[in-house]
């Protein structure tokens, strides 16, 4: 079987990784390989994740460089020089429905380069009022983001669509190819985004890769000052990163 691994970086979740571990453990298709990448949590994050058990390996490693970007290159590069040839992600405080991973290894396996799922909100962390409000807000970062001239160049070989990087799979090949993740702290996909789409025309969506994000930010925030967050920012997932 080629060599899967699901990335997850994590920064002060131990409230919620263990949910997102469990959410993995239940996949379909359980033939990858886990790596935790702790971005210099001050709680017990890591050490959760190293007291995980399931039937793939696990594995914790710590980036204390700053940023969701540090963590996921960390991460990816690091399953790479492992024999690493598909690459998932996922975030900790996110739940992967359980056939998520086997669309993206069907995708990828398929002659996807680059395949981008569907995000939707927990639905144990508001009512329906909270999920239709993430649908609006997905839905009008999506639309800004096709409008932007920087994301329209002739340079680009597939046209926008909006990427979270928090339900996202990439081959081996690719992402070395594209130059990896930025290093620094959110937003990061936009920019990992149009590397990708500057490289090749092989990114997919698929409506069966589905992950149900935290909605933490608009819990806090609110819908406008979500809103504000998410078109400025880019279009990165509606979760908290104090960062």
């Amino acid at each position: 079987m080629t060599a899967l691994w699901v990335i997850v970086p994590a920064y002060n979740e131990a409230a919620r990784i263990r949910q997102t571990l469990d959410a993995l453990a239940a996949q379909t298709d359980t033939g990858f390989e886990l790596l935790v990448v702790d971005n210099g949590s001050t709680d017990g994050t890591a050490e959760i994740a190293r007291g995980f058990s399931a039937v793939f390996p696990t594995h914790v490693v710590v980036e204390h460089e700053k940023g969701v970007g540090c963590a996921v290159d960390t991460g990816f590069r690091y399953a790479m020089e492992r024999g690493a040839t598909l690459l998932a992600r996922t975030d900790a405080d996110c739940l992967p429905r359980p056939g998520w991973l086997a669309a993206a290894r069907s995708e990828l396996t398929g002659g996807a380069g680059l395949v981008c799922g569907r995000i939707t909100a927990r639905r144990d962390e508001h009512g329906l009022a909270g999920r239709a409000a993430f649908r609006v807000l997905v839905a009008l970062a999506a639309f800004f983001g096709r409008l932007r001239p920087a994301h329209r160049s002739g340079e680009f070989h597939a046209p926008y669509r909006m990427h979270a990087g928090n339900n996202m799979a990439i081959t081996a090949e690719l992402y070395r190819a594209c130059g990896g993740m930025p290093r620094r702290p959110s937003p990061t996909d936009r920019t990992f985004l149009n590397r990708v789409r500057r490289t090749t025309s092989a990114i997919r969506h698929s409506r069966t890769m589905v992950v149900e994000n935290s909605t933490r930010r608009l819990a806090a925030y609110g819908i406008r000052g979500t809103a504000k967050w998410y078109l400025d920012r880019g279009s990165g997932a509606l979760t908290a990163d104090p960062r």
